[in-house]
């Protein structure tokens, strides 16, 4: 069995004439929390969703823990052990804070809904669902219909239902975008906290977050990698700086985007 959280060789994908991903190599260790980050169009949404089973690639391979999963559909990739986060959120705003969290464990679990059978009499799916709800800071917002949370709460609540799914390769997409500093400060913590002892795999903007966060950074500009190193060497890699910023002599990393 591979030793990889996650790994992609020789990934393509065109779209027509358009060649969207070119050649994408990377190995992600299991533990490891890592970040890809580019201009907009580098298409890291696509690699995601290569990876999460809604794109299938033109070509390569995606191994999770060694198997491949290429052209997988979503649920199966899901049942396999990974899970993902979307730039907008994505939550059952109709449903309380709790069920939101519910759904996710009986997932988990093989299990649904049914009106025939007594959820909250199921006490390993209470449990569970407390968990998350605690290690996430949503319980005391667990009776809240979702559509009442703050935007800042339902990102947390998004966090949660991708963690619920018990996936150990977890991949968010943008999980600050739009939040103030504030909230940005509580969200990398809840990631932090919420992913501890799993695979993360992160797309976000945000590049103090980034240099917070990870432990190897990405950069993909125009579908290919560039550049894969510590949080360290790619501030001052040249080659990143040139691809965010052309021939400026000093970047701000903020601006890395």
């Amino acid at each position: 069995m591979s030793t990889y959280a996650l790994s992609l060789k020789d990934l393509n994908k065109s779209f027509g004439p358009a060649k969207i991903i070119t050649d994408v190599n990377l190995d992600i260790e299991k533990g490891e929390r890592h970040a890809i980050i580019g201009p907009n169009g580098a298409g890291k949404s696509t690699l995601f969703n290569l990876i999460s089973g809604l794109y299938t690639p033109t070509s390569g391979s995606v191994k999770l823990h060694g198997e491949e999963i290429a052209g997988m559909a979503p649920h199966l990739i899901n049942h396999r052990g990974l899970s993902r986060s979307f730039q907008v959120s994505n939550i059952f705003i109709n449903m309380t804070v709790r069920e939101n969290v519910r759904c996710g464990v009986l997932n988990a679990m093989g299990q649904g809904y049914s009106w025939w059978r007594n959820i909250g009499s199921n006490k390993e799916v209470q449990s569970r669902t407390y968990e998350i709800l605690e290690r996430c800071g949503l319980v005391d917002k667990a009776a809240l219909p979702a559509s009442l949370l703050p935007y800042a709460d339902q990102r947390a609540l998004e966090i949660a239902i991708t963690i619920a799914g018990g996936a150990d390769v977890i991949l968010l997409d943008e999980p600050t975008a739009g939040m103030s500093h504030s909230e940005t400060d509580r969200a990398v913590q809840l990631i932090r906290t919420a992913t501890e002892g799993k695979t993360l795999i992160i797309v976000e903007h945000d590049m103090g977050v980034i240099f917070d966060l990870a432990d190897r950074i990405s950069v993909l500009v125009y579908g290919e990698i560039i550049a894969c190193d510590t949080p360290e060497n790619i501030r001052g890699d040249a080659k990143v700086r040139e691809a965010y910023l052309g021939d400026e002599e000093e970047p701000d990393v903020k601006e890395m985007v």
